[in-house]
């Protein structure tokens, strides 16, 4: 029930089947209310959808807690009509666009067409009818109800994209509803369900600015072809002109309008910085690509990651280590001040890194490898077939299942009988400069075995997009994470740098848990107010697009 036409049709019914009883105060009409309450959700079918003309409302599945659990009294009206706490709900559900939300979803158009035959019953010397009133308050409440979930739980279009995440979060609609109206404190209520932390505040700044940018026709598309730094050229007038729309360091003379002087450039590098881009000041195809990207995608894109947003908890730690997959970046943060930053190797397009929440509770020093089934199965298996001395040439090793220490002999194994299925033990890679998983491994357990290690492959963090893990999280500087968890512990340096030169594992248990948070942010607003976009390299910006759509037309 979207739209100006559903609008005027539903008043149009709405219009045909109005009270026209004399003006008249009535004791009973909010215990006519209550028995159309109880009589409405009683017959509201299995999938949840309330009839109101001809059209549906998905109504929100706590509905049915919250009246029964309040006799079925009426929360937003009264003998006189409307109570002023609808004033309160509306102005929040019509300022959820600035979160990137759809006031729509929370019935405000329905609401308002009734709420504006309501206030013209007193003129005409009518009274609004029980029937309406009744559903004008359960109207109200689902748009709270909805309203609340898509802060606490975020929205359900995206229900299978934040499973990954399992947030906890204890607060129910239904009874956060319930106890701001005995407490009167709707306002206060409404105020706490938006998140607070400043990040997010940042990005819904930045969601009015780049609105107010399309209003005013967006930015130029720039023509395709390489500019370097000093060139003329005259598509450098596009270029300025859309670097000036963006860029806060833009600040160009009109001197020599097709040069690529050094405002230029230093403008066209602060947009490189700001995309994730080779920072060369040189007019490049992936810089190209990134300039001409429309204002409404990059809307849409702040959008998708204020949802993001909505997924984590309410209340953050002061002290956490966060990794953004898009952007290949870890930082370590206390008291909302990055103290460590590191780039970072996450996923590769087929095994990708899971957005998840976790504490970290241990580190292990000159740590094992213990091969993954697949990688077994895919990579390693067919090689130990053929040559079966080639485990004992790269430090592999097969253990028994049962945990017994005494490595198995490769030479009496049968291999031609062996399959990835009765595989006769477990394959590890011993502790050395050979091992993938480097010196070091930080360990946060979690359903989906990831967690964050050093790497023997350390030339791949020149690469700028780096895409090369099987899902694991490979750090750059993985000693001074090490120093920097155990400094509290009393560990020098020294001990650091001797326990990785170990022959065998150590595990260290940390006295404080450090909370993991690992994110896939593709938009994001700096401290400084810079806005920061990232390539969606897991397509998951595109996969929150489609479930949104075939979320809207099946509701």
């Amino acid at each position: 029930m979207r739209g100006p036409a559903a609008v005027l049709l539903f008043s149009f019914l709405v219009c045909l089947e109005w009270s026209v009883s004399p003006l008249v105060f009535s004791a009973s009409l909010g215990n006519q209310i209550e028995v159309e309450l109880r009589q409405l959700l009683e017959t509201v079918p299995s999938s949840g959808r309330l009839p109101l003309g001809r059209d549906q409302v998905r109504l929100h599945p706590a509905l049915r807690e919250f009246y029964p659990a309040r006799g079925f009294a009426p929360a937003w009206v009264s003998d006189q009509g409307t109570l002023p706490l609808v004033d309160v709900l509306l102005d929040a559900l019509r300022d959820a666009s600035s979160e990137g939300l759809c006031p729509e979803d929370y019935h405000l158009d329905v609401i308002n067409s009734l709420l504006g035959l309501a206030a013209d019953s007193p003129r005409n010397n009518l009274l609004f009818d029980p029937y309406w009133m009744a559903r004008l308050d359960l109207l109200l409440t689902d748009g709270f109800l909805w309203y609340a979930s898509d802060h606490l739980q975020g929205r359900q279009a995206f229900v299978e994209h934040r499973q990954q995440s399992r947030r906890e979060n204890g607060a129910d609609p239904a009874k956060l509803l319930d106890h701001a109206l005995r407490r009167q404190r709707l306002q206060a209520a409404l105020s706490d369900l938006v998140p607070s932390h400043a990040g997010y505040r940042r990005l819904m700044q930045e969601l009015d600015r780049y609105r107010r940018i399309a209003v005013m026709g967006g930015w130029p598309s720039v023509p395709s072809g390489v500019i370097r730094p000093n060139e003329r050229d005259g598509r450098v007038r596009l270029l300025k002109a859309r670097l000036q729309i963006t860029e806060k360091v833009a600040v160009f003379s009109g001197d020599e309008p097709d040069l690529l002087d050094a405002p230029t450039v230093r403008a066209l590098r602060s947009f490189q910085k700001r995309h994730g881009l080779a920072v060369d000041g040189v007019l490049g195809p992936r810089t190209l690509v990134e300039l001409n990207v429309a204002v409404e995608e990059r809307i849409r894109q702040i959008e998708l990651n204020l949802e993001r947003w909505r997924w984590l908890p309410k209340t953050r730690e002061k002290r956490y280590l966060q990794v953004n997959i898009a952007d290949f970046s870890l930082k370590v943060v206390e008291n909302d001040q990055v103290v460590m930053s590191m780039p970072v190797i996450v996923g590769n397009e087929y095994r990708k890194t899971p957005v998840f929440s976790g504490q970290m509770t241990y580190l292990e020093f000159a740590p094992y490898w213990y091969v993954p089934p697949t990688i077994l199965r895919e990579d390693k298996l067919p090689i130990i077939k053929r040559n079966p001395g080639w485990l004992k040439k790269n430090h592999y090793e097969i253990v028994p299942w049962s945990g017994a220490r005494e490595a198995i002999d490769p030479e009496r194994i049968d291999w031609k009988k062996v399959k990835a299925g009765n595989f006769p033990g477990v394959l590890r890679q011993k502790p050395g400069p050979w091992n993938p998983l480097g010196q070091v491994k930080f360990m946060f357990p979690n359903r989906f075995s990831i967690y964050l290690h050093d790497t023997s492959e350390r030339h791949l963090f020149q690469r700028r997009v780096r895409l090369f893990s099987s899902g694991c999280i490979r750090i750059e500087r993985p000693l001074d994470l090490a120093q920097y968890l155990l400094e509290s512990q009393g560990w020098s340096c020294r001990e650091v740098f001797d326990a990785v030169e170990r022959d065998a594992p150590l595990r260290v248990s940390l006295n404080r848990p450090m909370p993991v948070q690992i994110l896939y942010w593709t938009a994001w607003v700096d401290p400084d107010g810079t806005m920061n976009f990232r390539r969606d390299f897991y397509l998951r910006d595109l996969d929150m697009e489609v479930a949104l759509e075939a979320w809207r037309e099946g509701n």
